[in-house]
């Protein structure tokens, strides 16, 4: 099957799996994981940090981090699309007792600036305290631009507020950008980097930060359910992605804008954006869910929607594109 809903469905190659087979374990709950250890050091090392910590998922690392920064009745600012309060359940309220202040994303990705000093809460009993500022790079694809983030955490610091970045698929703007990954993650307190979507890996992300961070995040990564015993294993799985996978995302940016440019053609297709390994498209509504069922019966799995995404990524070549572009080319041709 050629798979364009999303960057999380690749599987583990032969080397991959040879890597994870041969990994060395130990109980990383007792912290004597070897194979973990050596993930959480490189990880952290990379993007600057003192500390990192293995998580068997993105939506646990960044729930695990709003909880290390705030208490029960605190609050945290984040975009409107953000992952952490669209896309993971509500978790940060829920079981975190945190209160969002979601504000609506600029076309770009980015929280206004005049809207984020607005949404600050005054010390006043009245008021959730406003603790954390929370944002995402990449964000629907596009990179958040260095200037932009530095200003807005420089704001959020000078308001007293810690600063998390959920970058999930930060590795994509770094490649994107040409930035290392300490660059663009210098100015957060924190940083959730997940394996399992363009780098390939089957599961598995890792919470940086300072010492004292990691270890306040280390006692809700138990109370959630992440302390994992012999995860040696995949933390392999992440080794040989960080290690073999990351400047290969270029291939994918690449190949995002040739299905941009193919899909152009497509007259009834109105491509809306692509940014690194996203293409997003307007699709005419009536023709959703039987396009979707014609790309399936042909080996083609989407997710089609008036505003449809599809994700590039090491699963996807690009004589698979022209096989998917040709497949929507010949159902509005019938």
């Amino acid at each position: 099957m050629i798979d364009l809903r999303s960057d999380t469905v690749t599987r583990p190659g032969p080397a991959m799996l040879a890597a994870m087979s041969a990994a060395e374990t130990g109980d990383d709950v007792w912290g004597d994981d070897p194979t973990v250890l050596r993930l959480q050091t490189a990880v952290a090392e990379r993007s600057g940090k003192e500390a990192g910590l293995f998580f068997p998922s993105g939506t646990q690392a960044n729930l695990a981090a709003l909880m290390a920064h705030c208490e029960r009745g605190d609050e945290y600012i984040v975009g409107q699309l953000a992952h952490t309060y669209k896309y993971e359940g509500g978790g940060a309220a829920v079981l975190g007792s945190i209160q969002p202040q979601p504000i609506e994303n600029a076309a770009d990705g980015t929280l206004p600036i005049e809207k984020m000093v607005a949404a600050i809460k005054p010390i006043d009993n009245h008021f959730a305290r406003t603790r954390l500022l929370a944002l995402e790079n990449t964000i629907g694809g596009k990179v958040l631009a260095q200037e932009y983030v530095t200003q807005a955490t420089a704001l959020a610091k000078s308001r007293g507020l810690a600063t998390h970045l959920d970058g999930a698929r930060l590795f994509n703007a770094v490649v994107a950008s040409g930035r290392p990954l300490a660059e663009l993650g210098a100015p957060f307190d924190s940083i959730s980097i997940c394996f399992s979507k363009g780098l390939g890996a089957p599961v598995g992300s890792v919470l940086v930060g300072s010492n004292a961070l990691i270890e306040r995040a280390r006692r809700w990564r138990k109370m959630l359910g992440g302390g994992m015993r012999q995860s040696g294993v995949l933390a392999a799985a992440c080794l040989y992605a960080l290690q073999h996978n990351v400047e290969r995302l270029g291939e994918d940016h690449s190949n995002a804008e040739y299905l941009a440019r193919k899909l152009a053609e497509v007259e009834e297709m109105r491509v809306q954006s692509q940014a690194t390994n996203m293409v997003f498209v307007q699709i005419p509504e009536t023709h959703c869910a039987t396009l979707e069922i014609w790309l399936k019966e042909r080996g083609i799995l989407t997710q089609m929607l008036y505003a449809s995404r599809f994700a590039t990524h090491l699963d996807v070549s690009r004589a698979d594109i022209d096989t998917f572009v040709d497949a929507v080319k010949g159902y509005f041709a019938r």
